[in-house]
Parts: C-alpha cells; structure tokens; sequence
C-alpha cells in the first residue's frame, strides 16, 4: 500500500540529485552516479524477492541465451514492489528533459508525454504491453555481454540500474560497462562500480555527439565486467514496455 510517507521518502531521494550535474555528466560520458535512492535494509528485502518466483513474469539464464554467464535475470510481474513502482514513477520526470533535448538536437520526435503513466500508454498501444523493471543476479564468474535494452519501437533513451550489494564487502569486480562507438573514431568505454543503493542513470541505445554535420547519434552498449568473487544484484528500471 502506498503511503504518503513512502511517497515522500523516494520522491526526496530522486529530488536530492543535483539533477543539472547529472545532465551535464551523461552528456559527456552517456552515464551518471545518482545519490543513495534505496536503504541497506530496502536492497536485502528486494534481494530476497528473488526466491519469490511468483513476483516474476519471466527468467532469463544468461548463458542460455549466450548473454554471459553464470548470472540470471528476472523480469518482475505487476503489481511491482513498492520500491520499484516509486522510482519508476519519480525518475522518468527528472529523464524526461534530458531525453527531449536530445530528441531536439538529433531531429527526432520527443513522443514522450509528462507522465510514465501516459508514455506507458503509448507504449501499451504499440503492442508493448509487458513490464520490464528487472532483478539481476550475478554469481563469482559472472558478467553480462554488451546489449542494448531495446524491447520494441517504442524506446525512452534513458534508463537507471542501482546496486543492491555493497562493492568490495559482497562482490568483488562486476562493474558496470558503458562502450560507446564514436563517429568516424574508435570506440571509448566507461566502467562504473555503483555504490549499493546508489543509482546509475545511462543512455538506453545513443546520444547527441557533435560532429563536423552538427550532431550524430552515437550508439551505445551496456553490460557488466567479471565477478572476481562473491554474488552481486542489481535493479533495473526500463521505462518502455516489451513486446
């Protein structure tokens, strides 16, 4: 059940973010650190959803599917966890002017409307009626190829993943990627070790890059490098839908 002092709780941790800097920083490197926006005590009640099968709608092996390996993820069922829903529902305003400034300079419609309600609406009528938010777990040996996010045609461009562990403490390694391939340049790459409960905001599949024709689209990949040891899991949240 929602209350208001949930509500305020998560809407001043998203708030508290110096959300000009964060603009800044993704425009320059496709990706920001974002403040605590879960407690210790709210990553281990969301870690233990994980032996709750019937939360999911889905699992995915990643070596199955040669995504990675020794790792798994979990597409959650609605109605979300509390936590989950919240920060969808706070983040996607605060992404929202990022993604139609570059919506603007790479002359592409900025189809998002105001809210994540409506802009899922779009996304329903589509055809992409399934949810995305994601639980993630990564045992020693594991990592995640570089993918893209990518669920349908409809796609917001941004997305944030939190870490539910604490780096150094319960895993060693399993940094988060970003490689970006630059016009008529060679790839750069970014690697992030995400505090547990801090988020990560980062581009879903490009970004505005200048080029000697004004702005480009330069795509970009995610994943995550090696466990050395331990287990890591992380929170996605996708703001588009999947088919």
């Amino acid at each position: 059940m929602t209350t208001r002092s949930t509500v305020d709780r998560f809407a001043k941790r998203v708030a508290s973010a110096d959300w000009a800097a964060v603009a800044d920083e993704v425009d320059e490197y496709g990706c920001a650190l974002l403040p605590r926006l879960l407690t210790p005590s709210e990553c281990a009640a969301i870690v233990a959803l994980w032996d709750e099968p019937e939360r999911f709608r889905a699992t995915v092996n990643l070596r199955r599917h040669r995504f990675g390996d020794h790792g798994d993820y979990r597409y959650f069922a609605e109605p979300f966890p509390e936590p989950v829903h919240r920060l969808r529902e706070e983040l996607y305003p605060r992404l929202l002017p990022i993604a139609r400034d570059w919506a603007a300079r790479l002359g592409r419609d900025a189809e998002w409307p105001d809210s994540l309600a409506g802009w899922l609406r779009v996304c329903h009528a589509a055809g992409q009626t399934r949810p995305t938010p994601i639980l993630l777990r990564y045992e020693q040996g594991g990592w995640n190829a570089l993918h893209r996010d990518l669920y349908g045609d409809k796609v917001f461009p941004l997305q944030v993943v939190v870490n539910l562990n604490d780096p150094g403490a319960d895993h060693i390694g399993g940094e988060f990627l970003l490689v970006e391939q630059r016009p008529r340049a060679q790839s750069r790459g970014t690697a992030t070790s995400i505090p547990q409960g801090h988020g990560l905001v980062f581009t879903t599949r490009d970004r505005p890059v200048r080029s000697a024709r004004g702005w480009s689209a330069s795509p970009v990949r995610h994943g995550v490098s090696a466990v050395r040891s331990g287990r890591r899991h992380t929170l996605g949240l996708v703001f588009h839908d999947a088919t």
